[in-house]
């Protein structure tokens, strides 16, 4: 840059020599700027006052201080006015905005370079999550793939089972209509056998009387039929106290009994030499909770007699007047014997009518008849009254109401006299004991004959329904394993 000045003295020139040396010392921006670094050249002196004037040659500096302005009007083109330093403050202070500007863009470009390391963070947890997510349901897929394929299978199993179920249903009801037949044929071949038996009779007999007529036969083939009866047979077991061998049943059965003895056992074990008591219940109530033989002495009577108490089953108090379970004795008697009554009374026995019909009038008593066939199921009859009228009426029978779960096949019993072999009170043409081999309370001839023959295995042939059935439950010719006939004052 150049700067004239004229000759003005020392001071002067010492002013102007300093100035520049400012300038020198001034920054590089300084010289580069157009304003700054632009001196006019001062006018030349006119003619009128010709003065001295120097040039000193300073290097370009940045302007780092103040700016001094002269004061005062000035010629020099060259010089610095105050319009340049506005000028350069002008373009500072825009240069400030726009640094301000700037910065506000940095600071807003920091906060998006923020949000956006926030939102790829977000984004990558937001991977992560859809990846789990995605496990999860691909993992209940898989669940519920199994879960159907369970529950096909399941479905599978029903319809199998239910297959099976229908075929054994049909299978049974086959079996049933079997069954039926081939009880139907035990029918026929009976009543077959029993009439070439009465035509082999009617051509070989010296005897022209004719033969009378059996019984109609009861119900064969009841709705409660014990099934798979092991055997047919028409054995008749006699094993009496003394060891007698067993003996075949032959057509008319066996042969009637005179002998009214009750054999009574010498066993400690069941037998109690206290009392006499009027019944069972009050052999209980003094304290005598087994079961066994007692003596008892109902009202009426002369002389006490022994009977089998059972305390174990319904409160107890039961005494028992008819037993059978195993044929020992045989109950194809008369009068006399089922009026004394007969048999063992820790085996097979019947209490007698008298006995029987004097322990109805001490009070009111109840019925109860417990059976078992021979698949050892037990069903039982149970009578809401029961007691006997005497000798006179030929000790007619009196019941009260059915329940139980074995049928009610003695109610049409009820108001019947009893008959024997050789005294006939039935309703029947002929005897309804020489047909069924007992003593009962015969109508013509009855639903029941629990004091017939004792026939093993169930299902029985004979001429005559004469086994020891209960028609409500396995029909005339099923003949029951064991049954016990008790009874007990009323609660």
């Amino acid at each position: 840059m150049v700067f004239s000045g004229g000759i003005m003295g020392s001071d002067t020139l010492t002013f102007w020599i300093l100035f520049g040396l400012s300038l020198w010392s001034s920054s590089q921006a300084f010289t580069k700027n157009p304003i700054l670094s632009r001196i006019r050249r001062a006018p030349e002196a006119s003619d009128e006052n010709k003065k001295c004037s120097y040039t000193f040659l300073v290097p370009e500096q940045k302007i780092t201080g103040p700016i001094c302005a002269a004061r005062g009007y000035s010629t020099d083109k060259d010089r610095v006015t105050r319009l340049d330093v506005a000028a350069v403050r002008d373009l500072l202070s825009k240069q400030r905005r726009e640094m301000e500007t700037l910065k506000l863009v940095v600071d807003v470009d920091g906060n998006l370079v923020n949000e956006m390391k926030l939102l790829r963070k977000e984004s990558r947890n937001m991977n992560s999550r859809v990846t789990q997510l995605y496990m999860q349901l691909l993992h209940e897929i898989i669940r519920k793939r199994d879960n159907s394929l369970e529950l096909a299978q399941l479905e599978t199993r029903i319809l199998n089972a239910t297959t099976e179920s229908l075929r054994l249903a049909s299978r049974y009801r086959e079996l049933e209509a079997r069954y039926a037949a081939l009880s139907a044929v035990v029918n026929n071949q009976s009543v077959l056998i029993g009439a070439l038996e009465e035509r082999c009779m009617q051509l070989h007999s010296r005897r022209h009387e004719q033969t009378p007529l059996g019984p109609p036969l009861v119900q064969v083939v009841p709705e409660n039929i014990p099934v798979n009866v092991p055997r047919f047979t028409n054995e008749i077991t006699r094993v009496n106290t003394r060891g007698a061998a067993r003996e075949r049943g032959s057509r008319s059965g066996p042969s009637p009994t005179t002998s009214s003895t009750i054999e009574v056992s010498k066993s400690e074990k069941n037998f109690s030499s206290e009392g006499p008591f009027r019944d069972c219940l009050e052999a209980q109530e003094a304290g005598h909770t087994n079961s066994g033989m007692y003596l008892i002495k109902p009202d009426e009577t002369e002389r006490p007699v022994q009977v089998w108490c059972e305390q174990n089953i319904d409160n107890g108090g039961w005494t028992i007047i008819q037993r059978r379970k195993d044929g020992s004795v045989n109950f194809f008697r008369n009068w006399d014997n089922y009026k004394s009554g007969f048999g063992n009374i820790d085996g097979e026995y019947w209490l007698g009518l008298e006995s029987i019909y004097k322990l109805g009038r001490q009070g009111d008593y109840k019925l109860l008849v417990e059976m078992e066939d021979w698949m050892d199921k037990k069903v039982y009859a149970q009578y809401s009254s029961f007691h006997l009228e005497p000798e006179s009426e030929g000790y007619r029978l009196r019941l009260g109401t059915y329940q139980g779960n074995a049928g009610d096949s003695l109610s049409s019993h009820n108001g019947k006299q009893f008959t024997t072999l050789d005294r006939d009170k039935d309703a029947f043409s002929g005897n309804c004991a020489h047909f069924h081999k007992g003593g009962w309370w015969y109508n013509a001839c009855g639903q029941a004959n629990l004091n017939g023959v004792w026939y093993t295995g169930g299902v029985y042939r004979s001429k005559f329904q004469d086994g020891i059935f209960w028609a409500d439950y396995g029909g005339g010719f099923y003949s029951m394993k064991s049954v016990r006939i008790m009874i007990r004052p009323i609660d």
